[in-house]
C-alpha cells in the first residue's frame, strides 16, 4: 500500500509538472515563456504573448495532463492497492497533478496557476459539476473579460457543486477535494486579484490579450 500511494502521487506529480508552456515557447519561438508577459507558463500568457495558436494549443495540454493520469491511474492495480481504494486514489491523483502543474521541479518549480489543469482534474471527477465550473467561467469571462476572475470563480463554484451532486454532500471526499482545488486556484491568483483593485488587470482578447 505504501509502495501504491507513493507511485500514484508521483505519477499523478510529474504528469502535472509537464511544462507545456515553456516547451511551446522554445520550440515554436525559440523563447522562454518566463521572461514575456506576467512570466506565468500558463495558457493563458502563452496565447497573449505568442499568439491565440499556441496559446489553444498549451491549454489543451495542460487540461490534457490533468484529466488523464486521474483517469487512468485509479484503474490500474496501483489503484486497487491504494490506500482508501481507487477513489481516494482518484483524488490524491488529482491533487498531485494541480500541485505539479503549479510548482514543476521541470522549471525551477515554477509552474502556472493552476487553472486549467484543474479544468483536467474536474472534468475526470465528475463531469456534473464540471459543467458548472464551465457555465460560471464563461459567463463570468464573458461579462468582465477577465481570466483570472472567470477561472477563481469558476473553481468555488465547482467546490459548490459537489457539496450537492457528491454522493455525501459536504461530507463526501470529493468535496473536499474541491474546497482544496478552490483555495489553491484563489491563492496562486492573488496577485489578479490585486491589480483587479488597482484597476491595472489585463482583459481577455481573442486577439491574443489578458493576464493570468
Amino acid at each position: 500500500m505504501i509502495v501504491s500511494l507513493v507511485l500514484c502521487l508521483a505519477m499523478g506529480y510529474v504528469c502535472g509538472s509537464l511544462p507545456f508552456g515553456l516547451w511551446i515557447g522554445r520550440l515554436a519561438r525559440g523563447v522562454d515563456i518566463r521572461t514575456l508577459g506576467s512570466g506565468n507558463l500558463g495558457a493563458t500568457n502563452v496565447y497573449r504573448t505568442l499568439g491565440p495558436g499556441l496559446g489553444i494549443l498549451t491549454l489543451l495540454l495542460d487540461i490534457a495532463k490533468g484529466a488523464l493520469p486521474v483517469g487512468l491511474v485509479p484503474l490500474s492495480p496501483l489503484g486497487s492497492a491504494f490506500p482508501g481504494g481507487p477513489e481516494w486514489c482518484r483524488l490524491a491523483v488529482a491533487l498531485a497533478a494541480v500541485t505539479g502543474h503549479m510548482w514543476t521541479f521541470l522549471a525551477g518549480f515554477r509552474g502556472g496557476k493552476g487553472a486549467a489543469t484543474t479544468v483536467g482534474v474536474l472534468l475526470a471527477l465528475a463531469p456534473a459539476a464540471f459543467g458548472v465550473f464551465v457555465v460560471v467561467f464563461f459567463v463570468v469571462v464573458a461579462a468582465t473579460r477577465y481570466v483570472s476572475l472567470g477561472s477563481t470563480l469558476g473553481a468555488v463554484a465547482f467546490a459548490v457543486a459537489l457539496g450537492f451532486l457528491a454522493p455525501h454532500g459536504v461530507r463526501s471526499p470529493s468535496f473536499l477535494l474541491g474546497v482544496i482545488l478552490a483555495v489553491l486556484v484563489v491563492v496562486r491568483h492573488r496577485d489578479n486579484f490585486r491589480r483587479l483593485l488597482r484597476g491595472e488587470e489585463r482583459r481577455f482578447s481573442w486577439r491574443g490579450g489578458g493576464s493570468s
